[in-house]
């Protein structure tokens, strides 16, 4: 069993999907908004003006699944402790991907050479999230 991300953009997600399609390729696998829950749900502590946000969206990117959400929290998202890491087949790929992905970001760590990749770099984009863009190496688990 996969264990996949799940990720809360505190009224952003929209903002969200529309970067990782374009900067990543990602394609939207499903998305659901708050207006389109069922009626006899219970109703949560959803300010009126979330209606049209999204409770759930799963995206596939380079075939892997991230599921994000707006979530509701009056509190600002805060990722610490983790990153997206993010394999591709060549350099070319890498280097699109990566330059994208540092749009409105931070670059921690340029693309390169080092001894497990022959391209492997770190960078923080716009929403906080650090992704490591990597191509596999020798003895890379693909």
């Amino acid at each position: 069993m996969p264990i996949e991300p799940y990720i809360f953009f505190n009224g952003r997600c929209d903002e969200a999907i529309a970067f990782y399609e374009q900067a990543a390729g990602a394609q939207v696998e499903m998305l659901l908004r708050y207006q389109e829950q069922p009626e006899n749900c219970p109703e949560g502590p959803m300010p009126p003006d979330w209606k049209g946000k999204v409770m759930h969206a799963s995206l596939n990117i380079h075939g892997a699944r991230v599921m994000m959400s707006d979530g509701n929290t009056a509190e600002a998202p805060a990722f610490r402790g983790f990153a997206l890491a993010l394999t591709v087949a060549d350099e070319a790929t890498a280097g699109s991907v990566f330059t994208a992905l540092a749009e409105g970001g931070h670059i921690l760590m340029p693309l390169g050479k080092t001894f497990w990749s022959p391209c492997f770099g770190m960078v923080t984009d716009r929403f906080g999230i650090l992704w490591q863009v990597t191509i596999p190496g020798e003895g890379h688990p693909e």
